[in-house]
């Protein structure tokens, strides 16, 4: 088409060959024209060539020859009439979705079309041999020969447009709505896997436009404009993970604004940090990390009540109370207690990882970051006047688990208060990015703490206890259900129990003398005694009941005091020997220090002296050959002198 004059002409001959049914040749002659040099004058008669060659383009579903003739007209349009070249595209993908929803209508109506009763009146006989073979239904069928490779197109499509546009402050726009047609596009048809694509060409635009800063028309993101563009993308990548289940991708995309946000040095506008911390909650929430679930809920809260002025009061409660439910859901003991320390480093770095991302921190430095724990955050909570604005049953329940110790009636108090808690919640009129708040989410765990904390305050109580009697204390499990749920606390040392299932009881209190409790239980006996001796022989002379039982208690209890005082003596005087060897060993081994280094010192003043005597002789014999040579020379000059004289005089 190179040799036509006008590009009128081009138009012209092209619809000459798609009428004659020859369309492959007609895009053939179209691409020739908009790849040649020559007719790149022709501003606007190329525009109406390029709507024709993307009609084609669609038409044939050749996304090859698409992104080949996109690239040579942005090449053209860049500088002199970028709008042309969004109207182009635009108009390129409007037909990509034009054809795809056309052929998903054709097949459902082709699928209402064939459910009917009788199939072989309605279906040709190759129709049916073929679903009998290959067992497909009609839908599967027609999905796969009308859907799929114009869905596959649609989805070229927006791959091809984000290429072309990428990274280009003029196109920017574009870009954005781009991106964002193609996440519904994902989200409509539940497309993870390109969604997954999708979000990594994203990423990969932005690294490249971070490493190569010197592109021209790069866009800035220090403008205002720019950067709320490419935040509103990755805001809308953040709800479409979210809405698609797809949590790692979510949680990469919220690495993806705090990395954006890291290049600008600006933090955004509260509405969307509303959104980011919402969507951290429900990303900690399905993971399983129940203290940056607490900590992303408490920064929500602070954020809904410093910039929220709609907020009401019912909406603040129910917020309040999900942020300490939140915080009592974690597990009351420290995890990483025995843990290696490459495991310890590792926590250490994922700590700041995760403080970084939830309390945006940008410029914070590493040693004044916050450590995450529970005990720190509930005490915050109570400092900051967060406990106060949650509801009744949620105050009452911390006090509960948190300050009292009612042993066996822990787990029974606490049951109704979470009964009516479990009923609370809904969706925040006044706080529309904040997620459907439901306190039931919480119950488990906080049934699981219920039941930790039971465990721990009988432990301080009791030695034994039959197993029925525990199962009637917890309501919440049963008794297997309890055991599992104290293993971990038990490895951890947040309780120590052991359950012998032959006698049907469950032993608390560690038994070895290194215990923590073990000064305490000798107390307590030792006041228990003394409660029992005063019984036996009480201050009147009147005998007791018990001391005719017990005749020999007090005398038994007197020697046994005396042999524990016998013996804590020779501990102290084993303790005081074994300190005296250990000083005098010092002693003897400073002494043996002492005497080498002054035999080192006496050692290095003689090699010191005889060295300087070996210098002294040295330069002395160095003098005395300077003098004789001296001599020498001397005398053979005066040798000569003479010699010239007797020539003289005998001349």
């Amino acid at each position: 088409m190179a040799h036509f004059a006008k590009p009128e002409n081009a138009l012209k001959r092209a619809e000459e060959l798609i009428n004659v049914g020859q369309k492959q040749d007609a895009l053939q002659a179209l691409h020739n024209v908009i790849t040649s040099k020559r007719h790149r004058a022709w501003q606007k008669s190329l525009e109406k060539i390029m709507f024709k060659y993307v009609e084609l383009c669609v038409d044939m579903r050749n996304g090859r020859f698409a992104k080949d003739g996109l690239i040579q007209y942005r090449t053209v349009c860049q500088q002199v009439n970028v709008s042309s070249l969004e109207e182009v595209i635009k108009h390129f993908m409007h037909l990509s979705t034009e054809k795809a929803e056309q052929a998903r209508s054709q097949a459902q109506a082709l699928e209402e079309a064939l459910d009917v009763d009788d199939l072989e009146a309605d279906k040709r006989p190759e129709d049916l041999m073929l679903s009998y073979v290959s067992g497909e239904k009609g839908k599967d069928r027609s999905d796969r020969e009308l859907v799929t490779p114009w869905f596959k197109f649609l989805w070229e499509t927006y791959r091809t447009v984000l290429e072309i546009l990428r990274n280009n402050s003029k196109l920017e726009a574009l870009y954005a709505m781009t991106a964002h047609r193609a996440f519904q596009f994902c989200k409509q048809y539940k497309r993870t896997t390109e969604f997954r694509r999708l979000c990594e060409i994203i990423r990969n635009h932005l690294a490249n436009l971070n490493k190569y800063k010197d592109q021209r028309d790069r866009p800035d993101l220090s403008a205002s404009e720019s950067l709320q563009l490419y935040l509103d993308t990755r805001f809308e990548q953040l709800k479409i993970a979210t809405e698609l289940g797809l949590w790692q991708e979510a949680f990469r995309s919220v690495e993806d604004i705090h990395g954006l946000m890291s290049i600008v040095k600006k933090a955004p506008k509260a509405s969307l940090m509303g959104v980011y911390y919402a969507n951290l909650t429900e990303i900690f929430r399905t993971s399983g990390s129940h203290l940056y679930h607490a900590y992303a809920w408490f920064k929500l809260f602070s954020l809904q009540k410093s910039f929220n002025k709609n907020l009401g009061q019912k909406d603040l409660q129910l917020i309040a109370s999900s942020v300490v439910l939140a915080a009592l859901s974690v597990t009351p003991y420290d995890q990483m207690l025995g843990a290696s320390h490459l495991e310890l480093e590792n926590a250490k770095e994922r700590n700041l990882r995760m403080a970084n991302l939830i309390g945006f921190n940008l410029e914070s430095k590493l040693e004044n970051r916050e450590v995450f724990s529970r005990s720190s955050l509930l005490t915050e909570l109570v400092s900051k006047g967060v406990l106060s604005c949650a509801t009744l049953e949620v105050k009452d329940l911390y006090h509960l688990l948190e300050h009292e110790f009612l042993s066996l009636d822990v787990a029974l108090k606490t049951r109704p208060l979470l009964m009516k808690i479990s009923k609370l919640g809904g969706k925040l009129a006044s706080a529309s990015s904040v997620p459907e708040v439901q306190l039931a989410h919480y119950v488990p765990m906080l049934e699981k703490l219920a039941t930790l904390r039971l465990l721990k305050q009988v432990s301080q109580v009791f030695q034994t206890m039959k197993i029925e009697r525990l199962s009637q204390v917890i309501p919440f499990f049963d008794f297997s259900m309890v055991e599992k749920n104290s293993v971990d606390a038990v490895k951890h040392k947040f309780i120590a129990l052991k359950v012998d299932h032959l006698k049907g009881v469950v032993l608390f209190g560690s038994m070895g003398l290194e215990s923590d409790k073990f000064r305490d239980h000798l107390t307590l006996l030792a006041e228990s005694l003394n409660k029992a001796r005063a019984m036996i022989y009480p201050s009147t002379k009147k005998a007791s009941k018990l001391s005719k039982v017990l005749p020999d208690l007090g005398e038994t209890v007197d020697k046994e005091h005396k042999r524990l005082l016998a013996r804590k003596s020779i501990i102290e005087k084993r303790k005081e020997e074994q300190e005296r060897q250990l000083l005098e060993m010092e002693r003897e081994e400073e002494s043996k220090r002492q005497m080498l280094q002054k035999k080192n010192k006496e050692a290095e003043k003689k090699r010191l002296a005889a060295m300087f005597e070996q210098q002294r002789a040295e330069r002395i014999h160095k003098e005395i050959e300077e003098r004789e040579l001296e001599e020498a020379q001397a005398l053979l000059l005066e040798t000569e002198k003479h010699l010239k004289r007797g020539k003289k005089k005998a001349a």
